[in-house]
């Protein structure tokens, strides 16, 4: 008779950016950091201050907007035993998540779901896919909708198994 165990490493639900979601969301930021610099260049202010808060906001939502780029190329797996990325950072193992949030009012990335860790975990980012706070990981952002939800579920279904 053939095992029955189910196979830890099979993916039971996939995660990946929107690929108009993307592109919207990398354009605003990277068209917001090239008028901010340009404001600066072409009509600076009279004060320096005003001058270096151009400059600085502007690279900053260039340099998000090359960051967004970079992690939205690719998506997130989850299998019985914990939620990476496709190129195989673990954030969160199914055996240390509490609970899923993904109310009206749980703060949490759009579209997507937080994740309440037993144990915290060492901060982490990928602008508009996920991050890593503390005790808690957000999901989503650019990504779809319903493979989100699908995705909450399947992690709720697991806990609810495990006890």
């Amino acid at each position: 008779m053939p095992d029955q165990t189910p196979d830890a490493a099979a993916v039971l639900a996939e995660l990946r950016p929107s690929p108009p979601r993307r592109v919207v969301g990398v354009t605003i930021l990277g068209v917001l950091g090239a008028a901010l610099v340009y404001l600066a260049l072409a009509y600076p202010p009279d004060g320096a201050g005003w001058l270096v808060f151009l400059l600085g906001f502007g690279a900053a939502s260039l340099w998000l907007s090359v960051r967004m780029w970079q992690s939205t190329a690719q998506g997130l797996v989850l299998t019985r035993e914990a939620l990476r990325d496709h190129a195989g950072r673990e954030l969160a193992r199914v055996d240390q998540i509490r609970a899923v949030n993904r109310g009206v009012f749980a703060f949490k990335p759009a579209g997507g779901f937080t994740l309440s860790l037993r144990q915290g975990g060492p901060r982490g980012w990928a602008p508009g896919l996920w991050w890593r706070l503390g005790r808690s990981v957000g999901v989503g952002g650019v990504t779809h909708r319903h493979e989100a939800r699908y995705m909450a579920e399947v992690l709720d279904a697991l806990i609810k198994a495990r006890g």
